[in-house]
């Protein structure tokens, strides 16, 4: 019982101080990592009743399911990014096409792409001076320029 009043004074006398320091903040996390993970599982060795210990078939469930879990995030991670260059490829292959995009107020515009910006999360096209969505385009047709005629292929005679 002693030991409660003196862990309940110390938490009072630190709480009604002004002056006292704590060494560590709490930071709040959104989720817990595999650090936090093995932590638990640590205390969880440390507390378990020696007459009864858990069955290390639970340990190996719990471990193969926070596994699954980070593998779960890795995935959606790599999908996430996997977009965003499936959609570069498609921004830079409008490059030099003729598009019509929706304005998002009711119209359209009719121009040539002229560049793309890809700085953002989601590539922009370069459209008559105006950045539209890659999700606006409407039509892709030929660009309206020519492309040079090649130049004449000479065979040097001997």
């Amino acid at each position: 019982m002693s030991a409660i009043s003196a862990i309940s004074s110390t938490k009072s006398s630190a709480l009604t101080d002004p002056t006292a320091t704590t060494t560590a903040s709490r930071v709040p996390q959104k989720s817990l990592g595999q650090n936090d993970f093995l932590k638990l599982l640590a205390t969880q060795f440390k507390t378990q009743d020696p007459m009864k210990p858990m069955e290390d078939t639970a340990f190996i469930a719990q471990m193969a399911q926070f596994s699954s879990l980070e593998q779960s995030k890795t995935m959606a991670s790599d999908m996430s990014a996997l977009r965003l260059d499936q959609q570069r490829v498609a921004a830079n292959s409008y490059l030099g096409h003729r598009v019509t995009v929706d304005t998002g107020k009711g119209g359209t515009a009719t121009g040539d792409v002229t560049a793309v910006d890809a700085a953002g999360t989601e590539p922009m096209l370069s459209i008559n001076g105006k950045l539209y969505s890659l999700s606006a385009v409407l039509l892709v047709e030929p660009s309206s320029v020519t492309a040079p005629a090649p130049a004449p292929v000479t065979t040097g005679g001997a």
